[in-house]
């Protein structure tokens, strides 16, 4: 008798339903059985990935947080195309989560598309900190903030963007999986776990920010002292750490099946739909193709139920009289015809794309923390005594504020929201509330900026400290975008992930990542415009290599003002937006969820 056999005698003896042995969201164990509750997922699964989470994010920001000042300091770029470039790179990581969750959902599934993606991401990590140790650090001691590195030959900058980019492609493919993963472990069919798994964004966006916590302090100290070897390194034996930690718990996970190709399921709905266009479908949910379990069918596990709105696509689950007969005949051409819940998968897409463009802008303020902001802070006072705080550094008050957001909005603010109103702030309430307080950040930097120049230095040669302003009036913008993060990018985690069909769910995660993405080149392509335009006549422009003869705080109001215009559509479309409904045994029975801001 095999494992599974007695696994099910040793329960039907102890009395337990099957349904309270096995999970009842689809999951499977390591060896594609049934998944058991009490032997997989749940907190331990949860708890190895929240870890891995946080040594991932500590070697991936133990490169990016400093990165706009290496380009600076040691490739010698000037302070608009490194912010530009560090954009672009971020970009990049992100744009390299639809890669991984297209891997992820269509054929490896997520625990093997994570663990092929970390292993690249070592790999780049252990180039980039042998490509700097060996040839960027020259004259050696250089990189800090005196002595400057002689310039270098095109095949070893090269050799430094390979690196570079494979730690995006590495950290990109993981990224959208890991939440969606850990998310896996627990079966929202089942309602303890279904409460945990709500929960769970939270700590993973908070396990995310403390592993940055170590690379925005410890890490960025010594590379704001051209330490870069030292820091890229360790940066290695975290993200080798998470790697090795994520790979010993393998027996412990739950997995979802891969569904297959996703852009095929989707052409397939508009193919049919598009081959019935001059069909006359009588009104009624009764004569729309569902699949059977037991039929060839390339949708997820759970079944969809039909919702109105985009029903032309409806006329792909439309049966015709030739059509009846070629399934009477067990024959079934999924180019023709396709189930009611393949077509709701592609109306669930086109319902998220609008909300999902509306957060791109919001990403635009949130990417200001890794170049403009860095770039601000070390044109201000930064020392204290003798000690001199590295500008990268002060993301930490981010990190601090993330932190104390997420434990006040768990333990306080929605237990009082609950009383007043019997129900928790929507995801989509909470994406809105992000992009106000987006808003204020924006306008507290440039309040700040406008003081920085009052204080400053005008003819400096070099901007560094040129403001005896004290760094520390950073601290309201930080603290402002960590708050904003809490109620856009934790409710956006699950609002894409409830919102996604059972088998997008990666692509879910990665339409977050991908706004991330957007949001960098949309800034990039910011700063390339304000500069084309503010330099006209040989004026400095808004953001000079000499910050003090430049209007970055001009800058930092356009993106207040860019954002409001934002908030504003975005309310429409939050408006607009109706859920998807499952048939499963929690939600079968529920209500609509109001989604509405």
């Amino acid at each position: 008798m095999g494992s599974l056999e007695v696994s099910k005698e040793a329960h039907k003896s102890k009395g337990l339903d099957q349904d309270d042995v096995y999970t009842g969201d689809g999951t499977v164990d390591f060896h594609g059985r049934p998944a058991i509750r009490d032997q997989t997922g749940k907190g331990v699964a949860g708890i190895i990935i929240l870890v891995n989470q946080g040594l991932a994010t500590l070697a991936f920001f133990g490169v990016g947080v400093n990165l706009v000042l290496f380009l600076t300091r040691v490739l010698q770029q000037n302070n608009a195309y490194a912010a530009n470039s560090v954009s672009k790179w971020t970009g990049t990581v992100y744009i390299f989560s639809l890669v991984g969750a297209f891997l992820s959902d269509s054929y490896w599934g997520r625990y093997k598309t994570c663990a092929i993606f970390q292993a690249i991401f070592v790999i780049g990590l252990v180039l980039l900190s042998l490509t700097t140790q060996i040839f960027l650090l020259k004259p050696r001691g250089c990189g800090d903030e005196i002595t400057p590195c002689e310039s270098h030959s095109s095949w070893v900058i090269g050799l430094f963007y390979i690196s570079i980019y494979m730690v995006a492609l590495g950290n990109g493919g993981y990224q959208p999986n890991i939440a969606t993963f850990g998310a896996d472990q627990f079966d929202e069919e089942d309602p303890k776990e279904g409460y945990s798994k709500v929960a769970f964004f939270s700590y993973f966006y908070l396990a995310l920010n403390l592993g940055s916590l170590f690379s925005n302090t410890i890490l960025g100290y010594f590379e704001d002292e051209g330490m870069w070897a030292l820091g890229f390194w360790a940066s290695t034996a975290s993200a080798f750490a998470a790697l090795v930690l994520f790979l010993g718990g393998t027996k412990r996970y739950r997995h979802f099946k891969p569904s297959g190709n996703p852009l095929s399921r989707v052409c397939q709905v508009i193919v049919a739909a598009s081959k019935k266009c001059r069909l006359k479908i009588p009104p009624g949910e009764e004569i729309l193709y569902e699949a059977e379990g037991t039929e060839k069918s390339t949708v997820a596990a759970r079944k969809m139920l039909h919702t109105h709105g985009f029903k032309f696509l409806d006329r792909a689950a439309f049966v015709t009289s030739r059509e009846l007969d070629q399934l009477k005949q067990n024959e079934y051409n999924p180019w023709r015809l396709c189930p009611i819940s393949q077509v709701e998968e592609v109306k669930c897409i086109l319902r998220l794309l609008p909300i999902w463009l509306c957060t791109i802008i919001y990403s635009v303020v949130f990417t200001q923390m890794a170049s403009l902001f860095v770039e601000q802070g070390d044109a201000m006072n930064t020392k204290i005594s003798n000690f001199r705080i590295p500008a990268a550094s002060m993301s930490s008050f981010d990190i601090v504020s993330v932190a104390i957001v997420i434990f006040l909005y768990r333990r306080v603010l929605d237990p009082l929201v609950h009383r007043i109103r019997k129900k928790g702030l929507t995801e989509l309430q909470r994406m809105g509330i992000g992009l106000v307080i987006a808003i204020m950040a924006m306008l507290s930097a440039g309040i700040v900026e406008c003081y920085r120049l009052k204080y400053a230095q005008k003819d400096c040669k070099h901007c560094q400290g040129s403001s005896s302003l004290s760094i520390f009036w950073q601290v309201p913008q930080y603290a402002l975008i960590g708050a904003s993060e809490v109620f856009m990018y934790v409710g956006q985690l699950e609002f894409f992930n409830a919102q996604a069909p059972d088998g997008l769910k990666s692509f879910g995660s990665a339409l977050c990542m991908t706004s991330i993405s957007l949001g960098n080149y949309v800034s990039s392509l910011l700063v390339s415009i304000v500069m084309k335009i503010s330099t006209i006549d040989n004026m400095p422009g808004w953001i000079p290599r000499n910050l003090n003869k430049g209007h970055l705080d001009r800058f930092y109001f356009l993106l207040a003002g860019l954002t409001a215009i934002d908030l504003i559509l975005y309310i429409a479309c939050a408006m607009w937006y109706k859920s998807m409904k499952l048939r499963g045994k929690c939600s079968e029975n529920k209500e609509d969820q109001v989604y509405g801001v």
